[in-house]
């Protein structure tokens, strides 16, 4: 019995240290919408109303403030609120913005192939930036777009 005792505690163990760290992460920080569907409310708690929702999968927000299984965010617009953490990826995304079509090149420069445009409001998985140029991949489509044209990149 004590044979499988053992390994039990340390998996318990392993997964509280996760789960403080994930409640110990420093703030601000970047995140994505994870579900199809999520509640932003007033406040930390299903008694809040809610105030929005999002129906963007993938979406940047920053994540602001961290409170037990809550997180205030803000999104591209500027709007704040609260949604359940488990609702938010850790996954890196960004949201094309700017006026016009937004280049999307086969090399970080902008003498490189043009390779396809993105128009403002795109979504696309953000891979590494570097010198103003950020790797970007929108459903399979990848190149480099400059950074500022992306809410979602940089330092929160």
């Amino acid at each position: 019995m004590r044979w499988f005792l053992t390994p039990l505690f340390l998996l318990c163990f392993a997964m509280i240290a996760a789960t403080t760290q994930a409640q110990t992460r420093d703030v601000p920080y970047w995140a994505s919408i994870r579900a199809p569907e999520v509640n932003m409310r007033v406040g930390p708690s299903q008694d809040f109303p809610i105030e929005w929702v999002y129906k963007r999968q993938g979406l940047p927000v920053k994540v602001i403030r961290v409170q037990e299984g809550w997180r205030l965010i803000s999104d591209p617009d500027g709007a704040q609120g609260w949604v359940v953490a488990r609702l938010l990826d850790p996954e890196r995304t960004a949201l094309v913005v700017g006026e016009g079509l937004a280049a999307i090149r086969e090399a970080p420069q902008d003498p490189a192939r043009l390779k396809w445009n993105a128009q403002p409001g795109v979504v696309g998985k953000l891979g590494k930036c570097d010198a103003g140029w950020c790797e970007i991949d929108v459903q399979g489509r990848e190149g480099w777009i400059r950074e500022n044209r992306l809410w979602g990149a940089g330092e929160p």
